[in-house]
């Protein structure tokens, strides 16, 4: 379902994007040529007004539930689902012991997924242009894991040892945290911020489009109506164009899509940093995932070599400034 509304909602993009453009281009036509036909002059007026208040008002549906967003949201939605069908279609082929926790896991992330990428358009549509830029979220919010008494003794204990405990050292605790102060600072920081440079010109221009089209409209009306005749038409004609630049630059360039994007992979690194910040989280290193594995699994996602991630171990140190941060944690995005 996803991924057929997906392709309903690229194609509306496409249709709206021409059908409105040519609705204002042809009504700046009309306005144009009132002036010189003095006896259609009546008709091609009230053409171009209603033509430039047709696309006023599709300008604003359209603009109002972004289809280009729409779009981007249901191919995420597709490429999530399909990966956790995978991940469950794995672990039952994988013949292993299915627990109570594991039903509820799984349950937890389909509940997470619907509710992030909802299907319905009205009710029930995420809101197109939030007051606050945040991280798409696509997954559960962990819950808080019962820590036995003896946690902490053998985590000192394998701290004054010097030994590995599942794999897991105090270097790699200590890569691990400036991994994660990089990724917060640098990666998260860089795609929240263009996203909010991405939405305000968005919001800009979707306001823009629908009033110089009911502009457009206001200025046909008085067409032909003596000396203000000549001006009138030459306002219409181009607020028909500017509409149509405007709604170009929007729909055509995609801008909804583009911070629909840009939100994504503000929340790819977010989840980054929670699975980080739950295994540090835990106490007792026996109870964590194997650090080697945990370390190049975080180390594929970034589209970097474990070695690589070694590099981040001075930054987890608080006298090393956020300001003095340049490298980024990924390389994928």
């Amino acid at each position: 379902m996803h991924d057929i509304i997906g392709r309903q909602r690229d194609n509306w993009n496409h249709l709206l994007l021409h059908s409105t453009n040519s609705l204002a281009l042809a009504a700046s036509a009309m306005a144009a040529l009132a002036p010189v036909a003095p006896p259609t002059v009546a008709a091609l007026k009230a053409s171009a007004g209603a033509l430039l208040a047709t696309a006023a008002v599709t300008m604003a549906a359209v603009n109002r539930i972004q289809p280009s967003q729409l779009a981007e949201e249901q191919r995420n939605a597709t490429r999530l689902w399909r990966q956790l069908e995978r991940d469950v279609s794995y672990r039952a082929a994988a013949g292993a012991v299915v627990t109570d926790a594991d039903v509820q896991e799984a349950m937890d992330r389909v509940l997470a997924l619907d509710a992030a990428y909802p299907l319905p358009l009205l009710p029930g549509m995420l809101e197109k242009f939030p007051k606050t830029v945040e991280p798409a979220r696509w997954w559960p919010r962990r819950r808080p894991q019962p820590q036995p008494l003896k946690s902490r003794r053998s985590k000192s204990f394998g701290r004054r040892a010097g030994s590995s405990s599942n794999g897991w050292t105090p270097e790699l605790e200590e890569e691990m945290r400036g991994l994660l102060r990089v990724l917060r600072a640098k990666d998260e920081h860089q795609y929240l911020t263009v996203g909010r440079l991405v939405l305000t010109l968005n919001r800009g221009l979707a306001v823009a489009g629908p009033a110089l089209a009911g502009a457009g409209a206001v200025a046909a009306a008085f067409i032909g109506s003596g000396d203000a005749g000549g001006w009138a038409s030459g306002a219409a004609v181009l607020c028909g164009a500017l509409a149509a630049a405007a709604n170009t630059v929007e729909h055509g360039g995609q801008l909804g899509m583009l911070f629909e994007l840009l939100r994504n992979c503000a929340g790819f690194y977010r989840k980054v940093q929670e699975d980080i910040e739950a295994a540090l989280g835990e106490a007792d290193p026996e109870r964590r995932e194997n650090g080697e594995v945990f370390e190049t699994k975080v180390a594929l996602l970034l589209g970097r070599s474990a070695a690589d991630l070694r590099q981040f171990r001075e930054m987890a140190s608080p006298s090393f400034r956020d300001e003095d941060i340049k490298d980024y944690a990924g390389k994928l995005f």
